[in-house]
């Protein structure tokens, strides 16, 4: 138990603190070292299992036994096998964030700076209950409204950009697109990056908007200059963990495209959509037997690779935007020291133009205020 001494008579200095920490304490540390342990153990024991199981297939020959017959056959090796599929995860996810990301930022901001209250708490309600939804209804959603909804979108884009590869080829006449995939899975991301975002929007420091306002500012300049740059390491995190999410999304995915192992950056057709990874072993392992259903395995394996990657890559980012704080309290604004910039500062209607001399919306089109000049 914790106890304080006071000093002795004729001595300087404050009680002392002898004794040991509380049982509940040393309980506690115990608790929270095994759990941090606990995660490494099992996160390692996932990536033994994959390598011990993937191991046979990634050594064998594909080009006879059970290999070179059913779902794996026509492969040279397992990288053959395993690059395509690769290929197809990142590609659909990337076009699901690609249409999902700015929405769900767009969605965050009107909910945390525009929306009324009433209004900011239903809408921020709805999109968390989008998180409880089942994969397998967004893919029956997937089928019956946006592959039907997308084909004359689909026949649009063909006939007037079919010069861009992702937008040419025979487009698809049921709709199973990798568009319609891709639309799907942006909605699946929203809630998890809308929610991160939103939460971020909300912690900028109200003295930083309030100092923009009284500057001139107007709303979006205030978001652009207060909100966005405190909240820039958040969303780079909010949208890699919306990447997390797309890069497994299963059934989804299998239900609504017409998947070919191939590599195609094909957005309309019918037969050239990339697979992916979680998609290919949902639909095949069922039916597989020992040598093929270590092959899935291993594509399972370079899918926990990718995903260790993206992480590591949102704390490379996000320590690269964020930056410590000794280097944001290092980050000091000089004052002007020529003449030119003294005289900004002088015919500079506001603050904000002083600062971006190209202009400021406190003037009309963001135009720069003009001198009037002296007659005689």
């Amino acid at each position: 138990m914790t106890q304080y001494v006071a000093p002795r008579p004729g001595s300087s200095g404050a009680r002392r603190l002898v004794g040991g920490p509380r049982p509940s304490d040393r309980i506690f540390r115990g608790l929270s070292y095994g759990s941090a342990a606990l995660i490494m153990v099992i996160l390692a024991g996932v990536a033994v299992f994959l390598i011990i199981k993937a191991a046979p297939a990634i050594a064998a020959s594909w080009s006879t036994g059970d290999l070179a017959s059913g779902t794996t056959a026509g492969y040279a090796n397992f990288w053959a096998y395993s690059g395509p599929l690769i290929w197809g995860t990142l590609w659909m996810s990337f076009i699901g964030l690609l249409i999902g990301a700015p929405v769900a930022v767009g969605i965050a901001l009107f909910i945390s700076h525009y929306a009324p209250r009433s209004l900011a708490g239903i809408l921020g309600y709805l999109v968390d209950l989008l998180a409880a939804v089942p994969s397998i209804i967004f893919g029956l959603w997937g089928i019956a409204v946006i592959r039907p909804y997308l084909l004359p979108f689909s026949h649009f884009l063909t006939e007037y950009l079919g010069w861009f590869p992702p937008f040419g080829g025979q487009v698809s006449t049921t709709g199973s697109t990798v568009l319609a995939g891709a639309v799907v899975l942006g909605v699946m991301v929203l809630p998890i990056i809308t929610s991160i975002t939103r939460e971020i929007f909300l912690q900028t420091p109200r003295l930083h908007e309030e100092a923009a306002l009284a500057l001139g500012a107007t709303k979006w300049e205030t978001v652009r200059l207060a909100v966005f740059p405190y909240a820039r390491s958040g969303m780079v995190s909010a949208i890699l963990l919306g990447l997390g999410r797309a890069l497994g999304e299963t059934m989804a995915i299998a239900l609504i495209i017409s998947p070919s192992i191939v590599f195609s950056v094909a957005l309309l057709t019918e037969n050239q959509n990339s697979q992916t990874i979680a998609a290919n072993i949902a639909v095949n392992f069922p039916e597989s037997n020992d040598l093929p259903r270590a092959g899935l395995i291993g594509t399972g394996l370079m899918l926990f690779v990718i995903s260790f990657a993206v992480n590591f890559a949102a704390r490379w980012i996000v320590g690269r935007t964020g930056g410590s704080a000794k280097e944001r309290r290092s980050r000091k604004i000089a004052p002007p020291s020529d003449a030119a910039s003294i005289l900004t500062l002088d015919v500079a209607a506001s603050p904000l133009e002083a600062l971006e001399p190209r202009g400021s919306s406190a003037h009309p089109e963001g135009q720069e205020p003009s001198i009037p000049e002296l007659r005689d």
